[in-house]
């Protein structure tokens, strides 16, 4: 109690001044980013522009200096924002996209960075190391920022889980190649091979502290029945595995993206009942978008105009230098996919190659690069200047490509198929959770009958709709008209027919020489469904 002391009456801290200078701070931005919001809406514009650009126009209005932690990005904001995007993502639809995602995020990220990284050298004249520095950064992808854009103009599904799988791992392969790269540094040399069994040793790390993390959750969920107790699981569960990983030395974000995939899908989405699995993921939606909110406002509060303008000239070059590094490994990796997997459709790579928007990640770690590094003086503005204009240049532009390219018309028969199928899962739903009540003694049988009745109305309704546009649907593409979902349920079902003949291979139970011949008739299955 001695830190405390009476002023006037009044109880106060020595640091009250500095704690009610931030909250002012924070309501500040908290009006801000409201304003933005209904702004951006009307506009139709993207949200995280509109956030960088009033970040720039109301440094004045705060009461304190306010900037950017790589410290705090990296060890809260980051493994927050990768476990919201990890316990979204449906592995049945990762897996049907994995060889373009692992093409991407894999060798992908490193042809970008070293062709970045040679083209910074030769056109900026900087050093190796900071070069390479520089490379990673601009080779990171946000994620966000993409997502934002999907939002406002819907895209084919298939090429939103694309971009959503490799921005949620090559975040974790940069750290890791940056950490190489700071290694290099401080040892002075290391040669591929110590290079090459560092980044296994740290992937393959991350991976199992993932692994363990997630079954752990897992396995704590099914204790509970408390949705606010998963919460506080959910939350230790992201950067407890970030910090272990951390620890041990290997990779932090790589964990995240594994426990948050195995929570997301044997936890939430076979443990919890309705109501928790709302709850938790509501949780998780509002915390990813706090936490971006402030991470692009601080973004424009970061950014000197000053110093932009007078670097200017290098920003524009850097841009140009890492476009070309993404379009010299796009093009050519995903003209090899199609050796090996179903292709990319051109327009597709279009979005891909326009859709490389940088951002707080690669400020973060602009930040965090070696203090005695030389150089470093230079690459920091560089970075903030590229992170600037690529949030509000390829921001804005990419709209309008998506929408120049016609990727996210929907068809009058698509329509009629979602809103089916919307009415379906619903109706589905409540059915299981009304079974649930019953068996728990909640609901009484005859008012569980009555309800369960027209519920079952409803699925007989949808179910009667989708097979009668099923039935339409050879008709409907020799028209020449959009392709609906149909191949997309289809696909799914393959898939897990193809995953009960594996399991059931694995457990001895049927002779390999029949399933090889089955798998490869499910396979040419699903290489012949089109694009969804």
């Amino acid at each position: 109690m001695e830190n405390l002391f009476a002023q006037n009456g009044v109880v106060t801290t020595p640091g009250s001044g500095e704690v009610t200078g931030l909250v002012t701070t924070l309501i500040i931005l908290l009006l801000v980013a409201t304003g933005v919001a209904l702004i951006t809406r009307r506009l139709r514009t993207p949200y995280v522009t509109g956030l960088v650009l009033a970040g720039l126009a109301v440094t004045e209005l705060l009461p304190g200096q306010v900037g950017l932690d790589p410290a705090l990005v990296l060890n809260l904001f980051l493994p927050i924002l990768i476990f919201e995007a990890a316990i979204n993502t449906d592995i049945s639809r990762l897996r049907s996209t994995f060889k373009p995602i692992a093409l991407l995020a894999g060798p992908g990220i490193f042809l970008a960075s070293a062709i970045t990284a040679v083209l910074l050298k030769y056109s900026l004249g900087f050093d190796w190391i900071p070069a390479m520095f520089a490379g990673v950064i601009l080779a990171i992808t946000d994620t966000v920022s993409v997502i934002a854009v999907f939002k406002e103009v819907p895209v084919p599904s298939r090429l939103s889980t694309i971009v959503e799988g490799e921005s949620l791992f090559n975040d974790g392969v940069a750290l890791v190649l940056f950490g190489l790269i700071a290694n290099v540094y401080t040892l002075g040399s290391i040669s591929f091979l110590e290079g090459l069994q560092q980044l296994t040793v740290v992937m393959v790390g991350g991976t199992l502290v993932g692994l363990i993390f997630g079954y752990l959750s897992v396995g704590l969920s099914r204790q509970s029945d408390d949705a606010l107790s998963d919460i506080l699981l959910t939350v230790a569960v992201a950067l407890g595995a970030f910090q272990t990983g951390q620890f041990l030395g290997v990779s932090g974000a790589v964990a995240v993206v594994v426990a948050g995939l195995v929570y997301g899908n044997l936890g939430i989405a076979r443990n919890v009942s309705a109501t928790a699995k709302i709850t938790i993921l509501s949780f998780w939606d509002y915390a990813g978008f706090g936490v971006n909110t402030f991470i692009f406002l601080l973004i424009g509060l970061e950014v000197d105009l000053i110093t932009l303008w007078q670097t200017l000239p290098l920003v524009l070059v850097a841009i140009l230098v890492y476009q070309a590094g993404r379009a010299l490994t796009i093009y050519p990796l995903l003209a090899l996919l199609r050796l090996f997997d179903r292709p990319i459709p051109i327009k597709w790579q279009h979005v891909l190659f326009l859709g490389n928007v940088k951002g707080s990640l690669s400020m973060a770690l602009a930040l965090s690069i070696p203090l005695g590094l030389p150089g470093r003086e230079q690459v920091i503005p560089l970075i903030f200047g590229t992170v600037l204009m690529s949030l509000v240049g390829q921001g804005l532009s990419l709209p309008w490509l998506v929408k120049r390219l016609k990727l996210s018309g929907i068809s009058g028969i698509r329509q009629q198929v979602e809103a089916s199928q919307i009415q379906l899962i619903a109706a589905k739903a409540a059915q299981d959770e009304l079974d649930n009540l019953l068996k728990s003694g909640v609901l009484p049988k005859a008012v569980y009958e009555e309800l369960r009745a027209a519920y079952q109305a409803r699925i007989a309704s949808s179910e009667r709709l989708l097979r009668d546009l099923y039935n339409q649907r050879a008709q409907t593409l020799e028209n020449g008209d959009d392709r609906t979902k149909l191949d997309a349920i289809r696909r799914r079902l393959l898939l897990a027919e193809k995953g009960a003949v594996n399991d059931a291979l694995r457990k001895r139970m049927i002779s390999e020489d029949l399933v090889q011949t089955y798998i490869k008739d499910l396979n040419e299955k699903l290489l012949a469904l089109d694009d969804d």
